[in-house]
């Protein structure tokens, strides 16, 4: 999703880092809980690159953190390395949240690694992403460049993922390849700016799932596209007031740097 007018500090980092758990095993209990969420309700807490209110985005510590937090489901990003891996990172350029420099396009995942995404963390890889979440949350994939569909649904049936997942980009012929290799695969059709005077963009490639800015959301739009049987999710939302006007309106997931507060 486009960069938040949220901002948080290069790796110097200001906040705080927490105790780490000492395993990220996933106990009976988590994967109990996971199995009773209804992920069909309303005002599902989604928590954005994690939990980037709290810790450095798309970071493992970040969707640790989401986790204990409560999080219906983890909204990360992925982009390819210039050697082809799948990655979490949201801008092209690595400079914003790491101490590192350059284009992720022109990195190898070996000079990547060698960068501080915050409080000592790495770039994680796609697969170290979906095996912190699976059996404990849901996962929110952002495709961040073209042609990149395919090899993350495939590593996404790689790894077993057990639990929900919704494939989301602003470019949606993305999605149609996720859905013509996928064709129950919940996919989110994400949109900026407005005024919208349409659902065109979420059904000309069969979307179950609306993204929408927090800015262009009014009670038509949410009425138009839930009418057409399409779930609408908001970001990013992280003040009080804001939270209480989309619960108020219906929406069906609220996206959030602090999904604590959601």
């Amino acid at each position: 999703m486009p960069t938040a007018p949220f901002v948080y500090a290069r790796p110097s980092m200001a906040l705080s880092k927490p105790a780490r758990a000492k395993s990220t095993f996933h106990t009976k209990s988590d994967l109990r809980m996971t199995k009773a969420i209804d992920f069909t309700r309303m005002h599902l807490r989604i928590g954005h690159r994690g939990a980037a209110g709290h810790a450095p985005e798309n970071t493992l510590a970040a969707v640790e953190l989401a986790i204990k937090l409560g999080v219906h489901m983890v909204e990360f990003d992925i982009r390819r390395s210039a050697d082809g891996a799948l990655v979490l990172l949201h801008d092209d350029m690595v400079d914003r949240t790491t101490n590192g420099e350059g284009r992720i396009q022109d990195l190898s995942l070996t000079v990547l690694r060698e960068f501080d995404a915050g409080w000592g963390e790495k770039i994680p890889l796609l697969e170290e992403a979906l095996a912190c979440l699976t059996g404990r949350a849901g996962a929110m994939i952002e495709l961040k460049v073209r042609g990149i569909a395919a090899d993350v649904c495939a590593k996404v049936q790689e790894t077993n993922f057990s639990g929900p997942v919704i494939y989301a980009s602003f470019l949606h012929e993305e999605l149609i390849t996720v859905r013509k290799l996928m064709a129950d695969a919940p996919t989110l059709a994400l949109i900026e700016g407005g005024p919208i005077h349409s659902t065109a963009f979420a059904t000309n490639v069969q979307a179950t799932h609306a993204g929408l800015s927090l800015d262009t959301v009014t009670s038509d739009v949410v009425k138009a596209l839930q009418e057409q049987g399409i779930r609408v999710f908001v970001y990013t939302v992280d003040d009080s007031e804001n939270i209480a006007r989309m619960k108020q309106l219906g929406v069906d997931g609220i996206i959030s740097n602090f999904p604590d507060r959601v």
